[in-house]
Parts: structure tokens; C-alpha cells; sequence
């Protein structure tokens, strides 16, 4: 996917097992942020950022949605042990992480594995996706300012 693309309409499940639609956010600027794991330190890290700054994000017209290959589960700890104000897709078939090309091989250690590329996409009122933070780009620890600029 690429910046002028339109974001696919079937997103995937939440940690609540209700499907979620691109056009369940029609009117909406979507924060559609992908990250490797639940619990780790950077994706904790990112989540509460944007977690601390929801309401403003809120305010200048964006809502926030998280993605990442662990179950409903694991998201459901996730967002209660961080109160996390926002849904996160469990896409365990990896069926979005596909689609959006953020899928590949990685290497920590040396260590070669296949995972989650840490990428946001800003996606408009009309579904077309308008920017793309790299995963060279997030800065986990100031991301909502990142969005918001």
C-alpha cells in the first residue's frame, strides 16, 4: 500500500471478536497503526503514547486503531493492563498485515524472523490513505506528535 491507496474496508476482528469496517470511521481521519507484539517494551511504549494523548487526537478528528498478530486474548490483557481507550485488531491470520505490505522478514541479534514492520498509516475521511510513517520513522516515545504534525 501506498500513500493515495485506498485502505482496505474489512479491517479484521477486535479484541472483542466484533468485525471492524473502514467504514465504520467514513467522516473520520484513522490512525491505523501496526505494531509487532502486546506487552513488549516499545510496542507498550507507543501504545501509551498515543493512550496519553487520545484526546487530542480525538479532538482534531482522528480516531486510533491498533494492529498486530496476537490474539484477541493477549489484546484484551493489553489494553487492561495499559486502559488503553482504543480497539486493537487481532490479526492472527495476518490477513491485513498482508494487505498493508507490513509483513516480512526481520532481524534482531542476527537472528532472522518473520514479523510486523512497527508502520502507521493515516488514513483519510475517504478511506485513501494520506501519509505512511515509516518503521525507520515512528518514534514510540513522541508518536501521537508524530500524527499530529
Amino acid at each position: 500500500m501506498k500513500v493515495g491507496d485506498k485502505a482496505p474496508n474489512i479491517l479484521g476482528h477486535d479484541e472483542n471478536g466484533r468485525e471492524i469496517k473502514l467504514s465504520d470511521f467514513a467522516g473520520k481521519k484513522l490512525v491505523l497503526y501496526f505494531y509487532p507484539k502486546d506487552m513488549t517494551p516499545g510496542c507498550t511504549t507507543e501504545a501509551c503514547n498515543l493512550r496519553d494523548n487520545y484526546t487530542t487526537l480525538r479532538k482534531q478528528g482522528y480516531e486510533v486503531l491498533g494492529v498486530s498478530v496476537d490474539d484477541a486474548q493477549k489484546h484484551q490483557k493489553f489494553i487492561a493492563k495499559h486502559e488503553l481507550p482504543f480497539s486493537l485488531i487481532a490479526d492472527t491470520e495476518m490477513t491485513l498485515v498482508q494487505q498493508m505490505d507490513v509483513w516480512g522478514e526481520k532481524s534482531m541479534y542476527g537472528r532472522k524472523y518473520m514479523g510486523t514492520f512497527r508502520t502507521t498509516f493515516i488514513i483519510n475521511e475517504e478511506g485513501v490513505i494520506e501519509r505512511i510513517i515509516t518503521p525507520k520513522e515512528v518514534k514510540v516515545k513522541d508518536h501521537a506528535n508524530q500524527i499530529m504534525s
